[in-house]
């Protein structure tokens, strides 16, 4: 009778296992299909001083050709490459040197989002940026962008540009 309660519990054991290892893969599955959290941030800021035009890019990004501005910013990327952005007030700065007429507008009719990413090519470190299709942005500067990237493997230290076009930036996460 001692050994049938021991073999018992012992089955129970390896059951409830089984039923454990069985539930966490399952939920392993659903996460990888739409990817793990790799970053998110509620902060960008728009570009300014030695970072406007191409003198001082930031990995290999240029900053706009003038200084712009930013009221808010979210967005998350998974490592899926699903990525999501939302900026608003993304326009030029409301001062000078920029022209008057477009100070605090926006005159550009569509932003993209560029993912930077630290990686390794050919054993070698590299930067890779991958870029969003275009998404509408309105004249005050607001747009969501919501895109899937091929992100390069591995992906360190990731960072998210806003601007007109893959090589040019307007608001990169931070802070100002």
């Amino acid at each position: 009778m001692k050994r049938w309660l021991m073999m018992r519990r012992w089955l129970v054991v390896v059951l409830g296992s089984i039923i454990t290892i069985g539930a966490i893969g399952t939920g392993s599955a659903a996460a990888s299909s739409n990817g793990n959290k790799v970053f998110q941030f509620q902060t960008m800021v728009g570009v300014s001083g030695p970072f406007v035009g191409a003198t001082n890019p930031i990995r290999g990004v240029n900053g706009g050709g003038l200084p712009w501005q930013i009221s808010s910013a979210s967005g998350k990327l998974s490592s899926s490459g699903k990525l999501e952005v939302t900026v608003k007030g993304l326009v030029l700065l409301d001062a000078p040197p920029v022209p008057d007429a477009l100070q605090g507008t926006n005159p550009i009719a569509n932003f993209v989002a560029i993912v930077s990413c630290t990686t390794t090519v050919g054993g070698a470190p590299a930067t890779v940026n991958v870029a969003s299709d275009p998404a509408p942005a309105t004249t005050t500067g607001n747009a969501k962008i919501e895109a899937h990237v091929n992100l390069p493997s591995p992906c360190f230290a990731p960072i998210i540009f806003v601007g007109p076009a893959p090589t040019t930036w307007f608001a990169v996460t931070g802070l100002g």
